[in-house]
């Protein structure tokens, strides 16, 4: 995003919102289970109609993707995030940008896709920048 660590944390400017507002457990292998879905019914709607004047979601990860653009999202990682420049430009409010989830398992997917650090990186800084 290259903001600066004041501007992250500075809750006026910047909300971080999970998709489940609690730790979901771990499965078998140690890894998270997904969001339970009772969280976002219950709280999502709210805390984002309380935010009238979000500009911009920065939507990481498949859940994420599939609550804030629903069926606009592709079927696969890769087709979601092949039309970013659509989500970004639709009509809706607030404009959604789609990004892979910050794991390591999608390491192999940014090393496959030079485009996203190429292209849509210096988009997000620039949009990140223009509204702080």
């Amino acid at each position: 995003m290259a903001v600066t660590e004041d501007e992250f944390y500075d809750e006026a400017r910047v909300a971080v919102v999970p998709m489940g507002f609690c730790f979901p457990g771990q499965d078998a292998k140690g890894g998270d289970l997904p969001p339970r879905r009772e969280c976002a019914t219950l709280w999502h709607r709210q805390l984002f109609a309380a935010l009238p004047q979000l500009e911009l979601v920065l939507a990481a990860g498949s859940y994420a993707q599939d609550f804030h653009l629903g069926d606009a999202r592709g079927k696969t990682l890769q087709e979601t995030m092949l039309r970013w420049r659509e989500h970004l430009e639709s009509e809706r409010r607030p404009r959604v940008l789609p990004l892979p989830h910050p794991s390591w398992r999608n390491n192999a997917w940014l090393t496959k896709n030079p485009w996203f650090e190429a292209e849509l990186l210096p988009v997000l800084r620039q949009e990140v920048r223009r509204l702080l």
